[in-house]
């Protein structure tokens, strides 16, 4: 809900227009790839959905939900999460590159 709420803001759309990427998020409670809850941030549309992406979206990033807490909140660096394997990733490197903490709301709002 947050991120939606940040996407409507005008930093939001600037992230949206810099970006321009979809990226899918599979959040796991304790193991990647285990009871997973999807979300999709269309950073061509600037909108958060809950599912599946329809299509094939530009990166798809599997982490559990502490992994992910911790890279929306800044506390880790999503480059060096990838390194260390907390981080799965399907799709364009590029696009995955481009993923940075920037998108999510300051941890104030969080």
């Amino acid at each position: 809900e947050q991120m939606r709420l940040h996407m409507a803001t005008d930093a939001g759309k600037d992230i949206a227009k810099k970006v321009g990427l979809v990226y899918q998020f599979n959040i796991a409670p304790k193991k990647i790839g285990v009871d997973e809850e999807i979300f999709v941030v269309d950073l061509k549309k600037g909108e958060v959905t809950k599912g599946p992406y329809e299509g094939k979206p530009d990166a798809t990033f599997s982490f559990t939900d502490s992994d992910f807490l911790s890279i929306a909140t800044g506390k880790m660096n999503p480059q060096i999460a990838f390194i260390r394997g907390a981080i799965k990733i399907k799709g364009s490197i590029s696009a995955a590159q481009k993923f940075t903490p920037d998108i999510f709301p300051k941890p104030s709002k969080l």
